[in-house]
């Protein structure tokens, strides 16, 4: 009897398992993505490097191209104008078509423009008492390269010219150029120093002002008396080379600096408006900007020539699977292409985002969606399932652990 009483108490207790695992829940499918690309398909472009200067380029929105050269600190010229203007800017801002504040010259601000005229400097004239306003100022430190009006901006902002690199210096750690040192506002001292690419990261932020890319943009402007017209520096601005048109930024030129040219060019490629920046610095030929200039431009048309339209993922292409622990792998595949501007060789990044899922799962159902990521650019397209996921079979339910 004893036994008998055992063995009922063992097969009640079978059934109470056997009915906790077959009403026990099952885990809803995962979906996972396992095959998307890690790259953009093909080479990385062979760009024409200027021998023996620093150089960088990248395109906006799509990422960072290349650099030559070390990235090291150098004496950069007139370069620093960029960081100049753009202070100036963001500490008294500016909307297309206003002139600002009127700045009056000082009798010391004529002393200065003298003294920096007679050593040959670039410099745009002023008279004791005369009114500038912000615009015209900015003008005449953007396109002419005014060392005078550097420090005019200079004072005007900071109080005293240390000052005003000290807010530049402050500026620059801001924004993580790591290698950029500014000793002055013009860019004339050999102990202003920065990286091609540290300049090329500022450019891409001082274009995003309208005013800013305005004026770096003009290839002439009428300066009051005593000055009246001048000319750009940056020669090619707002010439068609080819299939590209020069719109900013600034050039530079010192002895230690030799020739530098921080540039935006713009291109049309299959329907979308595409702009490249690029720096070349330390250009030391007989004529050290005029060599700069000429290495930008083919550094930046060679740039865009390497942008395409890119296929990144191919429409029905298996990128992952749906897995439900009671049956085989499921692929999952995109419901449409991805096209995505860039090159080869860019990275690539995939966001999935899981849909609730539970079985029974139909073959074609939807599953979620990848966001697909090249630079600034994205992208998101549906996930498939290949298959059908079936509901666990009562063998399954009660054998699994």
């Amino acid at each position: 009897m004893r036994f008998f009483r055992v063995l009922g108490v063992l097969i009640a207790i079978v059934v109470v398992l056997a009915a906790v695992q077959v009403v026990r829940g099952a885990p809803a499918p995962a979906v996972s993505v396992s095959a998307a690309p890690k790259t953009v398909p093909g080479a990385r472009p062979n760009l024409p490097w200027p021998s023996g200067e620093e150089a960088a380029v990248a395109v906006q929105g799509v990422g960072f191209m290349g650099s030559h050269g070390g990235n090291q600190p150098v004496p950069i010229g007139s370069v620093a104008k960029m960081m100049t203007a753009l202070l100036v800017l963001q500490q008294h801002p500016l909307s297309i078509g206003q002139q600002g504040p009127q700045i009056t010259v000082t009798p010391a601000d004529v002393q200065e423009y003298q003294s920096e005229y007679v050593t040959h400097q670039s410099v745009v004239a002023v008279t004791a008492g005369e009114k500038l306003s912000e615009y015209q100022l900015l003008e005449g430190l953007l396109v002419p390269s005014g060392n005078n009006f550097a420090q005019i901006l200079a004072h005007w902002v900071g109080g005293s010219e240390s000052k005003f690199v000290g807010m530049m210096n402050a500026k620059a750690k801001a924004m993580g150029l790591s290698h950029t040192k500014y000793a002055d506002a013009s860019g004339l001292s050999s102990l202003t120093v920065s990286s091609a690419k540290d300049q090329l990261e500022l450019a891409e932020v001082a274009m995003q002002n309208p005013v800013f890319a305005q004026i770096v943009a003009e290839p002439q402007v009428t300066l009051p008396p005593p000055e009246g017209l001048v000319y750009n520096y940056n020669k090619e601005i707002g010439h068609r080379i080819g299939q590209d048109v020069v719109i900013g930024v600034k050039t530079g030129s010192t002895l230690q600096a030799g020739g530098c040219y921080i540039f935006a060019m713009q291109r049309s490629i299959a329907g979308k408006s595409v702009v490249v920046y690029g720096a070349v610095l330390g250009a030391g030929t007989v004529t050290p900007l005029d060599a700069a200039i000429s290495q930008g431009i083919s550094l930046g048309s060679s740039a865009l020539s390497a942008v395409h339209p890119m296929r990144v993922v191919v429409g029905g292409t298996d990128v992952g699977t749906v897995v439900a622990p009671w049956q085989a792998p499921i692929a999952v595949h995109a419901s449409s292409a991805v096209t995505l501007y860039g090159w080869g060789g860019l990275p690539v990044k995939t966001t999935l985002k899981e849909q609730p899922l539970k079985a029974p799962l139909p073959s074609g159902s939807a599953v979620g969606t990848m966001r697909v990521e090249v630079g600034a650019q994205s992208q998101t397209v549906k996930l498939i399932s290949s298959g059908g996921v079936s509901a666990p079979s009562l063998r399954w339910r009660l054998l699994r652990f």
